[in-house]
């Protein structure tokens, strides 16, 4: 049975929260909480330790924007790094400045699509069939990147936490995929807190750190230069499409009668940003994989990115310089499996399979080209796609029409 509402009054408590309106503190929305962390972590680590950006104001601004997207929004809005920025940065070598400044290139022309109400044109004039292939490929990047994780964990394939950790985590998230009682996500973070510590109690010992504030990194004109090309470009299609038109779509799938508005959304991508980069923060988004995986693990209302903001400020203003060896030892391959399963779900979902028969090789082929080119180009070739599906099928409509 689920405990009581947080808001004394229901549906109408807390109007200008509209996040804490339903919300319910019980196992599933913890559960939920945790659903995105194989996005989150891997990539927050990676730039910490690659590019030099500061993981506490990582921790920190993530933490700060998913307790404020869930006090705004009444469903589980993920907050998840702009993963073309972080792969452009892990591979290129981009500098702090120059991952913040692409950050901030991008929100603000998301923002001012979302302030003008132009997003609200894009999501009309966006084919369905091209916003499912964009799902589609979205879900199968999250597949990739959890076979990935659970693969590279595997080198000592006997090692408690290698390889027999990853196949123990496969075989948690297959054995509760389901279950509403035991929580996966939540078996498989414990677990692997609990296995980490055990592997290695320094993390325990030495978790007490020192309090840790913002401080304003302002990046140059001159950052601007290499970033807005290498990775502010790349990474605006993406956000547009996945960031707020698939996440919308999806919300509306999941919560007919909460979806999120575009504009809200669009002005919460651009805001969150323009307010982080100055302090070195992780360039953030929304996203439909991370929408899907706190469903998928049991997130109901804006209570789930609350629960793990709220974690994540604890660790960055009192842990922050321990936080991320505590992290660095839970076993990749437990993270692999959660994004695993919610890369699945999200690939394969009602809405694929409930579309018209005839949409379906346009949802292949958007997916298809988003995947090995980028989401730019799957888009267009999805609309050109569709504008021939449509032709196709009104000139059968007509020769059947002649016929009879």
């Amino acid at each position: 049975m689920r405990s009581p509402t947080l808001a004394a009054s229901g549906s109408r408590a807390s109007p200008r929260f509209p996040g804490l309106a339903c919300a319910r503190l019980d196992r599933h929305e913890i559960a939920g909480s945790l659903g995105d962390l194989g996005t989150f972590l891997p990539l927050l680590l990676a730039m910490a330790a690659q590019n030099g950006l500061d993981f506490a104001a990582g921790l920190f601004f993530a933490g700060f924007f998913n307790v404020v997207t869930g006090l705004v929004f009444a469903i589980p809005m993920a907050v998840q790094p702009m993963k073309a920025i972080a792969a452009v940065a892990i591979t290129e070598g981009l500098s702090v400045p120059e991952i913040v400044a692409a950050g901030a290139t991008v929100s603000a022309f998301i923002l001012v699509l979302g302030v003008t109400g132009l997003i609200d044109a894009v999501n009309r004039l966006v084919p369905r069939s091209a916003v499912r292939g964009i799902q589609l490929a979205v879900g199968l990047s999250l597949v990739m990147k959890g076979v990935a994780m659970v693969v590279g964990s595997s080198e000592s394939l006997w090692a408690i936490d290698g390889g027999l950790a990853a196949a123990g985590a496969v075989l948690v998230v297959l054995l509760l995929s389901r279950s509403r009682v035991v929580p996966a996500a939540l078996v498989l973070v414990a677990a692997g807190v609990g296995l980490a510590l055990w592997k290695h109690p320094s993390a325990l010992i030495s978790i007490a750190g020192h309090a840790w504030f913002p401080h304003a990194r302002w990046p140059a004109v001159a950052d601007f230069d290499r970033s807005v090309l290498k990775a502010a470009l790349p990474q605006i299609p993406l956000t547009t499409l996945n960031s707020v038109v698939a996440v919308c779509a999806l919300s509306a799938d999941l919560f007919p009668e909460r979806a999120a508005d575009p504009r809200a959304v669009s002005i919460s991508v651009g805001l969150m940003n323009l307010v982080g980069a100055p302090f070195g923060a992780m360039p953030m988004c929304h996203g439909a994989g991370g929408l899907q995986a706190q469903y998928r693990f049991g997130g109901r209302t804006g209570l789930t990115p609350i629960i793990f903001g709220a974690v994540l400020l604890v660790l960055a203003t009192g842990f922050a310089d321990r936080a991320t060896g505590l992290f660095a030892v839970i076993p990749i391959g437990a993270v692999g499996a959660l994004l695993i399963l919610a890369g699945t779900d999200l690939a394969i979902s009602r809405r694929l399979f409930d579309g018209r028969p005839s949409c379906l090789w346009v949802i292949g082929v958007t997916a298809l080209v988003t995947v090995i080119v980028n989401p730019a180009l799957g888009l267009v070739l999805g609309w050109i796609g569709e504008f021939i599906r449509v032709a196709i099928v009104r000139s059968i409509y007509r020769r059947t029409d002649i016929s009879r």
